[in-house]
């Protein structure tokens, strides 16, 4: 297989993991707490799930993620 130069690395960045690890972890604990009924915590583990895109934004934008196509 080639290499192109114009692939964006289909998500293997410190960005990308990251922001999926931190989902991942949000979407378990949020199940969990689901299942216990506990709402606070599952609302909680929502908030966290949003913040992991921020988290993941902000990783790009200092030069962990791959970069946008133009």
């Amino acid at each position: 297989m080639s290499h192109d130069a114009n692939d964006p690395g289909h998500g293997h960045t410190i960005a990308a993991w990251t922001t999926t690890a931190i989902m991942i972890v949000a979407f378990t604990i949020g199940t969990i707490f689901f299942f216990l009924d506990n709402a606070p915590l599952v609302w909680a583990s929502a908030g966290l799930a949003v913040l992991s895109v921020v988290v993941g934004y902000v990783l790009r934008l200092m030069g962990y993620g791959s970069k946008p196509k133009v």
